[in-house]
């Protein structure tokens, strides 16, 4: 395994990060053990979790991912080893059931959602608490352009900073992230906390793969720069990159069989990459996976790529992309391919 530091902070986390959402929903309390168990053993000491998970979120599973890394951590009575990554809920109609429906990044929504994560996640701190996603009304969840609604009143920046310093002062959070963000909402946490002598954001937590490099227009930029790196979710483009998906297939409990709304990345010119892509990783003896999870671990502005897995198998094969190289021949390739398919899925 190998590591980058976390922002501007000393905590060396793991390239590879475990994410958990599927867990409560696709995968049992006992399966999520044993990817922990797995992942810690090749080395991850990084896991990402939220409030939300399971997804696709419903109030009937709502905290049960939390639950169960909780229940492992009072087990293994291993917190030291693990730097622990968690997110707080916005707001939205379809997350109605979070705090009866009046969650916003407010003190008090905060306050609440964090001291409830602690107590599912049996810690008493967490290493790096995020915002799931802006309080404003902008474009992210694969919405590409911003619309402006003069009737939106978000919670300000600068209140929500503020709140997240004070529970840093606390100690119940050691670093704080922010995740699904514009290059303006990042600029400004970077700015008040210049400003007002408040913490400084060290994580951007933003889809990437090659369906989506997006990330790469304004925020990578951001990332350099400013030394507040990504940690990219959906590097695997909800596992199309895989290659399973092709030709109309729906394997027996994968993601986009068992759930519709899960289309991001499957329109007709997004299916058209990933088979150039698939076809690329095969010509040169890779896994096409494995290919897509190398290319992302070998940007220079990811601090770390976020893999999901519903099986142990799968998630093994994911953990080895970590030792693979990509040739200048395959890197050649994919920009090939990107050029004449560019971000089909944003």
């Amino acid at each position: 395994m190998q590591y980058r530091k976390l922002g501007h902070t000393d905590i060396q986390v793991s390239q590879i990060c475990l994410g958990t959402m599927t867990w409560g929903e696709q995968n049992t309390e006992a399966e999520a053990h044993e990817q922990l168990d797995l992942a810690m053993e090749a080395g991850v000491n990084f896991i990402d979790t939220a409030e939300l998970y399971p997804v696709p979120p419903k109030a009937e599973t709502y905290a049960l991912t939390e639950r169960y890394i909780g229940s492992w951590l009072k087990q293994r009575q291993n917190r030291e080893q693990v730097i622990l990554a968690s997110k707080i809920a916005g707001r939205g109609d379809w997350v109605a059931y979070i705090r009866d429906g009046n969650n916003c990044f407010d003190r008090k929504n905060i306050e609440t959602a964090l001291n409830y994560s602690l107590q599912r996640l049996q810690t008493d701190y967490i290493d790096l608490y995020q915002l799931h996603w802006p309080d404003r009304k902008t474009n992210f969840f694969g919405h590409l352009g911003f619309e402006f609604d003069p009737d939106d009143q978000p919670v300000a920046i600068e209140e929500t900073l503020q709140a997240l310093a004070d529970i840093v002062k606390t100690g119940k959070v050691r670093t704080i992230g922010i995740s699904n963000e514009t290059p303006w909402g990042v600029m400004q946490f970077l700015q008040l906390a210049q400003t007002e002598d408040l913490p400084r954001i060290v994580s951007i937590q933003n889809p990437y793969n090659l369906l989506n490099r997006s990330y790469e227009v304004g925020l990578s930029e951001i990332s350099h720069r400013e030394g507040c790196g990504l940690l990219a979710y959906s590097p695997m483009a909800f596992g199309m990159l895989s290659g399973k998906y092709l030709n109309g297939a729906r394997p027996d409990g994968a993601r986009l069989s068992l759930f519709e709304r899960f289309d991001r990345y499957s329109n007709p010119r997004a299916l058209k990459a990933t088979e150039a892509y698939v076809n690329l990783a095969r010509e040169h003896g890779l896994e096409p996976a494995q290919m897509a999870l190398a290319y992302v671990n070998s940007r220079p502005f990811v601090t770390s790529t976020i893999i999901g897995a519903t099986d142990l198998a799968q998630l093994r094969s994911n953990l080895d992309s970590i030792n693979i190289s990509l040739s200048q021949d395959v890197l050649l390739g994919i920009e090939q391919i990107h050029t004449e398919i560019p971000n089909p899925s944003p």
